[in-house]
């Protein structure tokens, strides 16, 4: 995994306009990720982001990239907290939800939608996609919108500024740890 995947995949998170950041990546030897996933870990705690393996499984990683204050923040939302709280979340301990997260994602009977409450995306579109079964949606961009139309375009368009602006600096020589913000 190298440094221009994660701009590509986490450039808002790593901006700190985004909680989280889930993406697949290709890996030939699991021990060799880990110790990725360890440097990667050494440089973005400092800086208040965490990288976790979700799943690891046949030449494919599922990664987790998450600012730990802002996902403590998003799962204190009452509407969040009852979501996670229904499908059996321990909702006290942020890393204990990414645990139960983690579990969920490798029971393999279906993904579980309320993973974006883990990325930042509004309780009110990840409830809506829940309770509507990912249809009858207001608008499709980043993720499926239920709720302010206007409000996720512009979202939607901060972020891939974001990560065109990463992106340009990390091939002009601005590394990893320079690009992320502190928080």
């Amino acid at each position: 995994m190298s440094e221009e995947t994660l701009i590509k995949h986490c450039a808002p998170t790593l901006a700190g306009l985004k909680t989280g950041s889930l993406f697949v990546c290709d890996y030939k030897d699991k021990y060799d990720l880990l110790d990725e996933i360890r440097e990667f870990n050494s440089v973005l705690l400092p800086k208040g982001v965490r990288l976790i393996p979700m799943r690891i499984q046949n030449g494919k990683a599922l990664i987790y990239v998450y600012r730990m204050s802002s996902l403590k923040a998003d799962l204190e939302d009452k509407r969040a907290f009852k979501v996670l709280n229904e499908r059996g979340y321990p909702c006290e301990r942020h890393s204990e939800c990414i645990s139960c997260l983690k579990e969920h994602i490798n029971a393999k009977e279906h993904f579980p939608h309320e993973v974006g409450l883990f990325l930042g995306y509004p309780p009110e579109d990840v409830i809506g996609f829940i309770e509507n079964d990912a249809k009858n949606y207001k608008y499709c961009g980043m993720w499926k919108v239920y709720g302010n139309i206007s409000k996720a375009k512009e979202t939607f368009a901060t972020f891939k500024k974001c990560t065109g602006n990463f992106e340009n600096r990390h091939r002009n020589g601005v590394s990893i740890r320079e690009l992320t913000v502190a928080g």
